[in-house]
């Protein structure tokens, strides 16, 4: 699969499939959860033994236009939420 195709099936196509018209794009009126990363860098830690460990190459994640990681480091603040279906 190509990263291309990965995003979309991480992002607009579950978001579309829930009804959730203002998440999974980026566009003006949505909600701005980004993560803006290094293709390149991008790295999986974690393994079957030991499964909670960060990624590396994430440099920014932004949930609700909120920065949650800056730099590759995490904020304290927890702005995520659960996303419930009506």
């Amino acid at each position: 699969m190509d990263l291309a195709a990965a995003i979309r099936s991480m992002t607009s196509l579950p978001a579309s499939v829930f009804g959730m018209s203002d998440r999974g794009v980026i566009r003006e009126g949505a909600v701005a959860d980004l993560v803006v990363f290094d293709p390149d860098e991008l790295t999986d830690n974690a393994t079957y033994r030991d499964p909670h460990q960060f990624s590396e190459g994430v440099e920014y994640v932004f949930l609700g236009g909120r920065m949650a990681v800056e730099r590759g480091e995490f904020n304290t603040e927890l702005y995520g939420k659960v996303l419930t279906r009506n």
